[in-house]
């Protein structure tokens, strides 16, 4: 059974609306940046517009495993938590690969220090005024895996942010060449 698959604005407007509105402002105020922002350098969605390609598959497939899994064992977060943090992950890309395309200096530096780039998106949800909790902070850390932080002796990674991690890894590494404008059966 394929199930619908939703834009970008429908996903939005299945996040609680304090932060659907931020996303929604997020969005508007950057589209051109985003619209042309490859999804990532070269690993998947790589091609312009792939960036909101991904955060609009990686919501979808949240979507699509938040019920079968929630029905089965009480998840303890909302879908509408998963669409937050799914939308915000990779909030760093379209300044990270596409500024210069805009006359914009690229205002991360040295892009492969991570606290740069966490200051770079804590200033951008800052400024959009998003509301996170702590859990939500956690997923959007480690929506990409725990790498460094991984410890045998303490949880690194949230319920949440594990969540995160399967939606993000099934875009990545399985669907990565996703979606297709042309017959993609899931649309």
């Amino acid at each position: 059974m394929v199930s619908k698959y939703y834009k970008l604005d429908e996903i939005i407007g299945l996040i609680e609306p304090s932060n659907g509105d931020s996303c929604r402002r997020i969005l508007e105020e950057n589209y051109k940046l985003f619209s042309k922002a490859p999804g990532s350098s070269h690993n998947h969605q790589a091609w312009e517009g792939g960036y909101l390609d991904h955060v609009t598959e990686v919501c979808n497939i949240a979507i699509a495993l938040y019920e079968p899994l929630d029905s089965r064992r009480k998840l303890p977060f909302s879908l509408s938590d998963s669409l937050l943090v799914l939308f915000l992950h990779d909030l760093e890309k379209p300044w990270k690969h596409s500024a210069k395309d805009f006359g914009l200096i690229n205002p991360i530096t040295g892009l492969k220090d991570k606290n740069k780039i966490k200051d770079f998106v804590d200033a951008k949800i800052k400024e959009y005024s998003f509301q996170l909790t702590e859990e939500h902070r956690n997923a959007i850390k480690y929506a990409e895996g725990e790498g460094d932080d991984y410890s045998p002796k303490k949880r690194i990674q949230s319920p949440l942010a594990a969540f995160a991690h399967v939606c993000d890894n099934i875009s990545a590494r399985i669907w990565f060449d996703q979606p297709v404008y042309k017959n993609d059966p899931w649309k």
